[in-house]
C-alpha cells in the first residue's frame, strides 16, 4: 500500500461505530461540532474523515480521546430528522491517517494522510482469499445470523484488501478488534487476522450450538415430563384415581391439617411437604422427608385419655395387683387426689429402687392401669449413646427419633405412663453421655419443650407420668437422682411372700402350663417350705421359678395319666423340687466363739454376714480376708484399735496384739464386700476371740463403730431386718439413732424379731455375748 498526498478535512468523531473503506453505511448525526463539520463538508467536496472515539461517553473529544488512524469517506446523502439531528449516507474511500488536528471553534478539521490499498495478486495472496472465504462459509452455516446473498455479494469481489474489510464488518467483533484490523495496513497481514478472527468465532459458534442443543434437549425432556405429569393429574382426576404422586400430596395435606399440631410445627411440616412434591420420587431426598412428615403424624400431639379420677377404685386395682407396696399406692392416690381438687398437674417423676424381683416393673402398669392411661415402657439397660436418647439428626444416613419419641409414637397419647426401665445400668463413652440428655426429660421445668435432633421442633413430655426403676442408686448421677422422687420398695417378708404366691404367681402359672386349681393345689405349709429352704431373695422371681418347675412336674403326672390331681404339702415339696437349697434358721447352729453374725445391704436386697476370727500364736500381724473393700479393712482396724484401748476394761491381756497373729475373714471370698456398717460385727467377734467368750447365735447386728466405741447410724434397716427375718434371727441389735426407721419394718416381722437399739459397743457386748460362768 502507498500513501498519497495529505490532504485537510472536517472530522467527524464516531461513538461506538466504525468504517471499512467501499463500505456504505447511515449515521445519524446530533453534536453539534459533528453537525457543523458535516455541513462544511458539503459545502466543499462532500469529504469527511470519519474515526472512532476510544472512549464513548465523551461528548467533546479532544486528540487524545479519539483513534489516529480512520477512514476518509465521501457524504452521499443528508437528511435533517424531526428531532433535531441529521441523517446520512456515507461510502469509505482510503485508510487515513491524522497528521495534524485543528479546532475551529464550531468544529475540527485535521490534515490526513491516504492509503492506497495494494490489489496485486499472487497464488499465496488468492490461497488466503480461498481460505477466508470457506472459513466464512461455515461461520454463516454456524451463525444463521448473515445470509446467504451477503455471502454471494462477498464471492464477488476481486480484491483481497477489500474482501477482508467486508467480511470484518459483517462479524460481531469488539470495537477494538475492528479497529486492529482497520489499522492493519498489509493486506496479507489483515487477511490472517480476519482468518484467525474467523476461525476463533467459528469455534465458539460450534460450542455454542453443542450447549443449545444439550439445553434444548434438557428443557425438552422437563416441558415432556411436565407435560405428562400434567396429563397424568389430569386422568387421575377424571378416574378418582389418588394412588399417584399428588393423590398422597394431598391425602398428607389433609393429615397435617387435621392432626392437631402447633402452629409452628404445622408450617414446618407444611414447608417439607412442599419440598416433597416438587423432588422427583426417585431421589434419595424424597424418602427422607417423606420418613419426617410420617413421624411428625405419627407423634401424639393433642390426643390425650381422660383420667379416671375415681380414688377408690384406682385403690381397688393396686390392692388387687399388688400386695404390700403401701407408699407407692400412697403417692399414686395423692397424686390423683390433687388433679381431682386442680383439675391441672404436671406429670410427677418417680423413681422405684429396690432389689430385682420386687415388683417395679409390673407396679407401674398396674399405676397406668388405675389412671386409666396408655402404658409404655422403654429399656435403658446398656444405652450408651445420647443419640438413643435425642435422636440423630437428618443429615445421617438411616436417622431415626430418640427413644422418648419413639416411645410417645408407640403410647399414641400425650399423657402416657411411660417407664424408664433400668435408669441405674445406663453408661457413657465417646458418643456422648444419655443420662446428661435424661436431665431435659426428667426437669418438670424443661421438659414442656423437649428437644430431638431428628424431629428438630420442641415436644411437650410435661403430661406425662415418668416412672423410672433402678436396683442401685449409687450408680444414677447426682443431678439425674435429684429431679427424681425416689421411693425405696425393700422387699417382701415370709408373710407377702405366701400372699403374693396364692393371689398371683400361682394362678398365672397354672393359666400358662395349662393346669387349673382342681388339677394342682398348693398348700400354703408347702409355699412357705419353698419361700424358707429353695429361695433366699428380696423379690418374688425365685419363688415364681420354683411354682412353674412344679406345674411343669404336675402337667407331665397328668399327661402321663398316673394322677388326675396333685396336692403339694411341705411333707412332698422334696419329690418335686429335690434337695433344700438353704437352710433356715440362725445363721449359726450354735453358740460360738469368735463368729459374729452381721447384716449387710446389696443391690438384691438384704443379706446376712457371717464375720470369722481366729487367734494364732506371733507377733501381732493383722491379716483381712474375704475380699472386703476399703471402707470394711477401715472398720476392722477401727475394732482393733478400740479394742487395745480399752483391753484392761474387756478383761484382755494388753499384749495380745503383740503375742497374737490375728486373722479376720469374711466367707464367700469370691463375692465383694464393702460397706459402712460393719463396724460393731468385727469388733464383738474380736473381742469374743480374744476373751473366749462365744456370740449368741440368733444375734444379728449391724452398725459402724468409733475410736471411742460409739455406734453409728446405717442405712437399708428395713432390708436387713428382712434378711435377718428370712435367716431365722430373733434379736437385732441395730444403732439407736435409726429408731425412727422401726415404723418402715413390717409388723409381722417386729412381731417375730426382737429390736434391740445401742449407742456404744458396751450395750452390744452386754446382748452378744453369753455370760461368763461364775
Amino acid at each position: 500500500m502507498t500513501r498519497k498526498k495529505e490532504i485537510i478535512v472536517p472530522l467527524l468523531p464516531l461513538r461506538g461505530l466504525l468504517v471499512y473503506p467501499t463500505m456504505v453505511l447511515h449515521l445519524d448525526v446530533g453534536r453539534d461540532k459533528s453537525v457543523q463539520a458535516l455541513e462544511k463538508a458539503m459545502v466543499e467536496d462532500h469529504i469527511i474523515f470519519l474515526t472512532t472515539q476510544k472512549d464513548v461517553s465523551i461528548d467533546d473529544p479532544t486528540k487524545d480521546d479519539i483513534y489516529n488512524i480512520g477512514t476518509l469517506t465521501q457524504v452521499k446523502q443528508m437528511l435533517k430528522l424531526p428531532n433535531g439531528t441529521i441523517r446520512v449516507l456515507v461510502e469509505g474511500l482510503y485508510r487515513a491517517e491524522i497528521k495534524e488536528i485543528y479546532d475551529k471553534d464550531s468544529y475540527y478539521s485535521v490534515k490526513v494522510k491516504t492509503f492506497e490499498e495494494d490489489e496485486t495478486k499472487d497464488v499465496e495472496t488468492e490461497a488466503l482469499m480461498r481460505m477466508m472465504l470457506e472459513y466464512f462459509e461455515q461461520y454463516i452455516k454456524l451463525s444463521k445470523k448473515i445470509s446467504t446473498e451477503t455471502y454471494t455479494s462477498v464471492t464477488d469481489i476481486e480484491e483481497p484488501g477489500r474482501m477482508a474489510d467486508i467480511i470484518a464488518s459483517h462479524i460481531p467483533l469488539k470495537l477494538q478488534e475492528k479497529q486492529d484490523i482497520l489499522e492493519t495496513i498489509n493486506v496479507r497481514e489483515r487477511m490472517d487476522k480476519v482468518i484467525t478472527i474467523i476461525n476463533n468465532e467459528k469455534e465458539v459458534l460450534s460450542l455454542e450450538k453443542k450447549i443449545g442443543q444439550r439445553v434444548k434437549r434438557s428443557m425438552e425432556r422437563t416441558q415432556k415430563e411436565y407435560y405428562l405429569r400434567e396429563q397424568m393429574k389430569a386422568i387421575q382426576k377424571e378416574l378418582g384415581d389418588k394412588e399417584g404422586k399428588t393423590g398422597e400430596v394431598s391425602s398428607l395435606r389433609e393429615k397435617i391439617e387435621s392432626a392437631g399440631m402447633p402452629d409452628h410445627v404445622k408450617e414446618v411440616a407444611l414447608k417439607e411437604l412442599d419440598r416433597y412434591e416438587k423432588i422427583p420420587q426417585t431421589s434419595a431426598e424424597s424418602a427422607v422427608i417423606r420418613n419426617y412428615i410420617e413421624w411428625l403424624l405419627a407423634l401424639p400431639w393433642t390426643n390425650a385419655t381422660e383420667d379416671r379420677l375415681d380414688i377408690h377404685r384406682a385403690e381397688e386395682i393396686l390392692e388387687k395387683d399388688h400386695f404390700g407396696l403401701e407408699k407407692v399406692k400412697d403417692r399414686v392416690l395423692e397424686y390423683l387426689a390433687v388433679q381431682q381438687l386442680t383439675n391441672s398437674l404436671k406429670g410427677p417423676i418417680l423413681c422405684l429402687a429396690g432389689p430385682p424381683g420386687v415388683g417395679k416393673t409390673s407396679l407401674a402398669k398396674s399405676v397406668a392401669k388405675s389412671l386409666g392411661r396408655n402404658f409404655v415402657r422403654i429399656s435403658l439397660g446398656g444405652v450408651r449413646d445420647e443419640s438413643e436418647i435425642r435422636g440423630h439428626r437428618r443429615t445421617y444416613v438411616g436417622a431415626m427419633p430418640g427413644r422418648i419419641i419413639q416411645g410417645m409414637k408407640k403410647a399414641g397419647t400425650i399423657n402416657p405412663v411411660f417407664l424408664l426401665d433400668e435408669i441405674d445400668k445406663m453408661s457413657n463413652d465417646f458418643r456422648g453421655d444419655p443420662s446428661s440428655a435424661m436431665l431435659e426429660v426428667l426437669d418438670p421445668e424443661q421438659n414442656f419443650n423437649f428437644s430431638d435432633h431428628f424431629i428438630e421442633e420442641p415436644y411437650d413430655l410435661s403430661k406425662v407420668m415418668f416412672i423410672a426403676t433402678a436396683n442401685n442408686l449409687a450408680t444414677i448421677p447426682g443431678p439425674l437422682r435429684d429431679r427424681m422422687e425416689i421411693i425405696t420398695i425393700a422387699g417382701y417378708t415370709e408373710l407377702e411372700k405366701v400372699h403374693i404366691a396364692k393371689d398371683h404367681l400361682l394362678p398365672k402359672q397354672l393359666a400358662e402350663h395349662g393346669l387349673t386349681k382342681g388339677k394342682l393345689q398348693i398348700r400354703e405349709d408347702a409355699l412357705l417350705n419353698i419361700i424358707r429352704y429353695y429361695t433366699r431373695e428380696a423379690g418374688v422371681r425365685g419363688l415364681e421359678r420354683q411354682i412353674a418347675k412344679i406345674c411343669r412336674k404336675v402337667a407331665k403326672i397328668i399327661v402321663s395319666g398316673e394322677k388326675k390331681r396333685v396336692v403339694i404339702t411341705d411333707k412332698n415339696v422334696v419329690e418335686f423340687l429335690g434337695k433344700q437349697v438353704f437352710r433356715y434358721g440362725q445363721a449359726e447352729i450354735e453358740d460360738q466363739v469368735g463368729v459374729a453374725t452381721g447384716l449387710a445391704y446389696t443391690v438384691f436386697g438384704g443379706d446376712t454376714l457371717s464375720i470369722e476370727v481366729s487367734l494364732a500364736p506371733g507377733k501381732g500381724k493383722l491379716v483381712l480376708t474375704g475380699k472386703l473393700g476399703d471402707v470394711m479393712k477401715e472398720s476392722a482396724q477401727a475394732a482393733f484399735s478400740y479394742i487395745r484401748s480399752k483391753a484392761e476394761e474387756l478383761k484382755i491381756d494388753p499384749d495380745f496384739n503383740e503375742k497374737n497373729d490375728i486373722h479376720i475373714h469374711v466367707p464367700e471370698g469370691a463375692v465383694p464386700k464393702d460397706g459402712p456398717s460393719a463396724g460393731i460385727t468385727i469388733a464383738t467377734a474380736l473381742i469374743s476371740a480374744l476373751t473366749g467368750r462365744a456370740v449368741r447365735k440368733e444375734v444379728g447386728m449391724t452398725g459402724e463403730i468409733t475410736l471411742r466405741g460409739r455406734v453409728l447410724p446405717i442405712g437399708g434397716l428395713k432390708e436387713k431386718s428382712l434378711s435377718a427375718h428370712r435367716a431365722g434371727l430373733t434379736k437385732i441389735l441395730f444403732p439407736k439413732e435409726n429408731e425412727k426407721d422401726l415404723e418402715d419394718i413390717p409388723e409381722s416381722v417386729r412381731d417375730d424379731v426382737e429390736f434391740v437399739p445401742v449407742s456404744h459397743l458396751d450395750e452390744v457386748l452386754k446382748h452378744a455375748l453369753v455370760e461368763e460362768k461364775k
